[in-house]
């Protein structure tokens, strides 16, 4: 595919205020040869290595988890981002989100494993590592020879990771630093060769990033804690890990002094977009196999599938999979398309591929909060579907829930992902990066005016549903613009705000995605081919605007009062109201026959 120009690919964030075409936005059924070709492979190595061995994963088999891990290095699925140059495959971020995406779904151990080996465990040195550092390590991490961990958490350092107490003393001749200190809830420690070690040096303000080697027989100062006995993925090796006096050249310092925050984040960025496609496929599975039990148990005479209580489960489990997966292509590619632009335009691959995901941390962000929550809900609705079976180790659904648990959680919580996104988009707009300020005062003087009566055209697909997004973005800006005025840049202060406006944010981001999707694969593929995926996308969509309702509600009557309260809360409801409503439990039913039909996630 030609390389898009600058004017073409919207930068991150700017989907709030300029409209996309669906011609412009990429989509799973816009996967090459070679993407579907890969696909089946993930697909065939997770049927066959994983998903029949699920109970030695639960069994806490650590060992058992390095060696799958192994198999999928001699598969190359370790070098999928890897450029050519350093033993990798070189593939585009698509494929890398792609082989993420359908390898993590067996079991919550070997995912985890996988994502913080191939992301934060390689990334960091592939990104900002000196060609003599890529050289002697990203050929060893590639092939899986050895495996990587990436030490940023300390007792005292979670959220706050800038604030770890973990030192870096530069020895007399210059040559070699000394670290000390604690890390802990590193995964892969159990098993890794090499560490991504964040330390700070003297006084400085941010830490600095470096690349430790380990050696199990010879230590050199650094020890591990006993494996973690976690909620879920029990077989992913978590430990603390303690360095005391670890001499590390100074060759391998990471960027320069004091850049390891910036390193740590724009690693978890990656982190983000990849965690959400590793929840697409366990969304899948866990749909597949609750509508098999559904159509396969009866009560009081009938199949439970036919009841309309689990047809709600169903459509909304096939629903969120739906829509998580239109967004996560959709931001993958633009991820990509950034990448190559920049390429063309001189950039090393190293420059290109940092800065095409940073222009994309804001959508990293959502969908990082999106899915991780999806997949949640599938579980807890997998084991509702299940009933008492559902509780019992012997059914797949519990351990499913208690894997899906951790997303929440790494890669920055969703607390914090929500924040940053609405904080990130702040940014942007005062660089000038994304015109917020335009469109927000344009939404103020719509307010001001008397709005029109005229019943509209919506004969044609998505029309009203259109319109209906871009009403979203005027609540969005009209809420976030409002505390921006009142609260200027104290704003990161009141976190409830923050959060209200972050779920609006999303819901956006997600409900156009697949409506995007489902338009562009109306428009060649027919419309009576799609008519789930219409259903699909109309059913989220309902449910963002209620969310958007509610939080721009929460918002406006905390921050605002009197007439300026007033208008807005006028606004809200002119910006959230249909002209013609869907029928839901339709739309639920249509989805769900589907599923019943097919008995699996078909799409």
């Amino acid at each position: 595919m030609e390389t898009k120009n600058e004017k073409e690919i919207l930068r991150g964030g700017q989907f709030l205020v300029k409209e996309t075409n669906c011609e412009d936005v990429f989509t799973p059924e816009d996967f090459s040869e070679e993407q579907n070709m890969m696909k089946e492979s993930v697909k065939e190595f997770n049927d066959r290595e994983i998903i029949p061995h699920k109970n030695r994963f639960e069994a806490k088999d650590f060992a058992f988890t390095e060696e799958v891990m192994k198999k999928a290095g001699d598969m190359g699925f370790l070098s999928v981002a890897v450029p050519e140059a350093y033993g990798g495959m070189g593939m585009g971020f698509v494929s890398t989100v792609l082989t993420c995406d359908y390898i993590s779904s067996g079991t919550g151990s070997f995912s985890t494993a996988f994502g913080a080996h191939t992301g934060i465990g390689t990334l960091p040195i592939t990104l900002y590592g000196t060609e003599a550092q890529k050289q002697k390590y990203v050929p060893k991490l590639a092939t899986g020879e050895w495996f990587g961990a990436y030490c940023l958490t300390e007792p005292g350092a979670g959220s706050d990771a800038n604030s770890g107490k973990t030192t870096a003393t530069l020895s007399e001749d210059g040559k070699s630093y000394k670290i000390n200190g604690q890390k802990m809830w590193i995964s892969n420690a159990g098993f890794c060769k090499l560490m991504i070690v964040f330390a700070r040096i003297e006084n400085d303000k941010n830490i600095t990033g470096f690349i430790v080697e380990y050696d199990k027989d010879n230590p050199n100062g650094i020890t591990l804690g006993e494996e973690e006995h976690k909620l879920g993925i029990r077989a992913s090796s978590t430990r603390q890990v303690f360095f005391n006096d670890t001499v590390v050249p100074a060759d391998n310092m990471l960027a320069g002094r004091g850049e390891g925050f910036k390193i740590a984040m724009n690693a978890l960025n990656v982190g983000r977009i990849k965690l959400a496609a590793a929840c697409l496929d366990s969304q899948r599975r866990i749909l597949t196999t609750a509508v098999n039990y559904a159509n396969e148990r009866k009560q009081f005479n009938t199949r439970i599938s036919d009841f309309g209580a689990i047809k709600v489960k169903l459509a909304e489990m096939a629903t969120n999979a739906y829509v998580g997966e239109s967004a996560t292509y959709r931001a993958s590619k633009n991820i990509e398309d950034r990448i190559a632009l920049r390429q063309a335009s001189g950039n090393s691959h190293q420059e290109a591929e940092l800065k095409g995901v940073e222009e994309y941390a804001i959508e990293c962000s959502i969908l990082k909060v999106a899915v991780s929550e999806d997949v949640q809900n599938a579980a807890d609705e997998g084991i509702q579907i299940f009933g008492g079976m559902g509780f019992s180790e012997e059914t797949p659904m519990e351990a499913a829930w208690r894997d899906a648990r951790i997303a929440r959680i790494y890669e920055g919580t969703n607390e914090i992902n929500r924040m940053l996104a609405v904080g990130m988009l702040v940014k942007k707009a005062m660089k000038g990066h994304v015109d917020l300020l335009g469109p927000a005062q344009a939404v103020q003087d719509e307010l001001m005016g008397i709005p029109s009566f005229e019943t509209p055209d919506y004969s044609e697909l998505f029309s009203e549903e259109k319109e209906m997004i871009k009403k979203l973005k005027k609540a969005f800006l009209m809420v976030a613009g409002g505390a921006v005025q009142k609260f200027g840049p104290d704003l990161e202060q009141h976190q409830q705000l923050l959060i209200a406006a972050a779920d609006i944010l999303i819901e956006i981001y997600m409900a156009e995605s697949a409506i995007l999707r489902t338009e562009k694969n109306a428009k060649r593929f027919g419309e009576a081919a799609q008519a789930t995926q219409i259903a699909m996308a109309k059913l989220y969509l309902y449910h963002a605007v209620d969310i958007v309702e509610e939080k721009g509600k929460e918002s406006i009557i905390s921050f605002a009062e009197g007439d300026e309260q007033r208008m807005m809360l006028m606004g809200l409801k002119r910006f959230t109201k249909y002209t013609n409503y869907p029928d839901i439990v339709d739309l639920r039913r249509d989805i769900a026959e589907k599923i019943k039909e097919e008995g699996k996630y078909p799409f």
